[in-house]
């Protein structure tokens, strides 16, 4: 296995290893989340360029790069909805419809990707999706940091908490809203894919 496969498959024990830190509520737990989850997102940018650069792009990686991604996204959101349950006052809540409309999306794509791809066909990222996932990005790390914050000391927390829970807010329902509105596209696009013989 190259490096580029083996930091995408490093990046699902790292999120196993996050959905842990945040259900189990250890001390600073939450402040190792926050970590765990960029340090993923830092795995995500690097091999899909190591692979590139070093001409080792492999049917492995093109299947699993994404979905792994996709894993990560979708298992945090839910995570975060049991987050929200168990402390009501947190100040930016993640709905369960929220992440039933990121985890159908994900499903969606992703069922449409093997279908074109029984076919020979390969669908290229839309630009409508990475910027869904970009903004799916920030949000999931501005949540965690407004989880982390309260971990910290009062003269570091009291720097974020006036603007962290605006930027959480803001991002969270632009993901939602993107993803949305992406998968729509998306699915619209390659209509003839799953129309065909209908």
């Amino acid at each position: 296995m190259n490096l580029a496969n083996k930091l995408t498959v490093s990046r699902l024990g790292l999120t196993v290893l996050l959905v842990l830190l945040l259900v189990l509520r250890l001390p600073y737990a939450d402040t190792a989340a926050l970590a765990l989850f960029i340090a993923a997102a830092v795995t995500d940018f690097f091999d899909g360029r190591i692979a590139r650069d070093r001409g080792q792009i492999t049917p492995f990686g093109i299947l699993m790069d994404p979905l792994v991604d996709k894993v990560l996204v979708c298992a945090v959101f839910i995570a975060l909805i049991e987050r929200g349950r168990l402390d009501p006052h947190w100040p930016v809540q993640v709905h369960a419809w929220m992440a039933i409309v990121v985890v159908v999306r994900e499903l969606a794509i992703t069922g449409l990707r093997l279908l074109a791809a029984s076919r020979q066909l390969v669908l290229a990222a839309e630009r409508y999706g990475k910027h869904k996932t970009t903004s799916q990005m920030i949000a999931v790390v501005a949540l965690l940091t407004l989880l982390a914050v309260r971990e910290w000391p009062e003269s570091l927390s009291a720097w974020f908490l006036p603007w962290v829970p605006v930027v959480a807010l803001v991002m969270l329902w632009l993901a939602v809203v993107l993803t949305l509105w992406s998968g729509a596209i998306y699915l619209w696009r390659n209509r003839s894919l799953y129309l065909e013989g209908v």
